[in-house]
């Protein structure tokens, strides 16, 4: 039995990870700040279930507050890290810039110095494919150069990879950084498209639909990606003097009007459509060349869209109260 760490363990992956990691009889110690960026009911829903297993412990700390995350490593034995605690969301993080860089690079920094001084060696991080931009070559490879971030959350995200290098080389931590690529799924948050198209739907309310429908994404299943998260921590585990980049994706983008076509299959209803002009910060597609993380760890999505997006509608149906 291993301890993992899940910063932001309370949300949409992390809470998922920390099923699976129970699951498979390991121990689980939570980092959540349960904050208003969404509703924290839905956080609260996410976890509710494993507050009374002796193998599950939740933190109510924010990491930014240096003192608390330093707390929690000196109280418990840690093995491994998952660090998926950040401000999410690229037009808020163009709102409100300097709360990204507060959350996500100096809460961070305060993982990254926690692990030096209590001697934690193996951390798998969060990274975005919004670090490629609008990198006109596809599909996206993890030697693509992603100096040209369009956004302040993209930009904080590659930010933490330079660092994560930093501590790679002066202290020997072990680090996998994984670009996730669009994750929809069960528990998926409400501000991301799926999840906000299928609840307007369903209302038959307009849903907004930013440029022409064209756009793409790489829309990655929440288990695909937990699944990725699992072989990283083996591969991790199994090789010294690791820092590697990973894309984590389907590699199988869908058009916008691909994507509402397929939640109006689903759902057998039509959407309506209210027709906005693109946003700043939006990237026009992503498009994950997998074939790095398929040969290092064994990565291999297997669930096609639509069956993602049942899963996904059933359980929006079964916990539609919370919305």
């Amino acid at each position: 039995m291993k301890t993992y760490l899940i910063t932001g363990g309370a949300g949409f992956i992390g809470s998922t990870l920390a099923d699976r990691l129970l699951q498979e009889g390991q121990k689980v110690i939570v980092i959540d700040n349960f904050n208003d960026f969404y509703n924290p009911k839905i956080k609260e829903n996410n976890v509710k279930h494993n507050l009374l297993n002796p193998n599950y412990k939740l933190e109510r700390i924010d990491i930014r507050n240096e003192k608390e995350v330093n707390r929690v490593f000196e109280e418990n034995r840690i093995d491994n890290v998952m660090h998926l605690a950040a401000m999410a969301g690229v037009r808020p993080s163009i709102e409100n810039p300097i709360l990204y860089q507060e959350v996500n690079c100096l809460g961070s920094q305060n993982i990254l110095e926690a692990m030096k001084k209590y001697d934690v060696k193996n951390i798998v991080f969060a990274s975005s494919s919004s670090v490629y931009g609008n990198t006109k070559t596809v599909p996206f490879k993890e030697t693509d150069i992603v100096d040209y971030a369009i956004s302040p959350y993209a930009a904080t995200k590659k930010a933490n990879e330079v660092m994560c290098h930093v501590y790679h080389k002066l202290y020997n931590l072990n680090v996998i950084m994984l670009r996730f690529f669009t994750v929809y799924g069960e528990r998926q948050r409400p501000d991301l498209a799926i999840n906000k198209f299928t609840r307007l739907i369903l209302e038959g309310q307009p849903i907004p639909v930013f440029g022409d429908g064209t756009t793409s994404r790489d829309y990655t299943y929440v288990q695909d990606i937990v699944d990725g998260i699992m072989k990283s921590f083996k591969y991790i585990e199994e090789n010294k003097n690791v820092y590697e980049i990973l894309n984590l994706g389907e590699s199988e983008p869908i058009t916008l009007d691909g994507m509402i076509k397929t939640i109006e299959k689903v759902l057998n209803k039509k959407a309506i459509i209210n027709r906005l002009p693109m946003q700043p910060g939006d990237v026009n597609r992503t498009y994950a060349d997998i074939s790095k993380a398929k040969s290092m760890i064994g990565y291999n999505p297997n669930t096609s869209f639509e069956d993602g997006i049942k899963k996904f509608v059933k359980w929006y149906k079964e916990n539609i109260d919370m919305y």
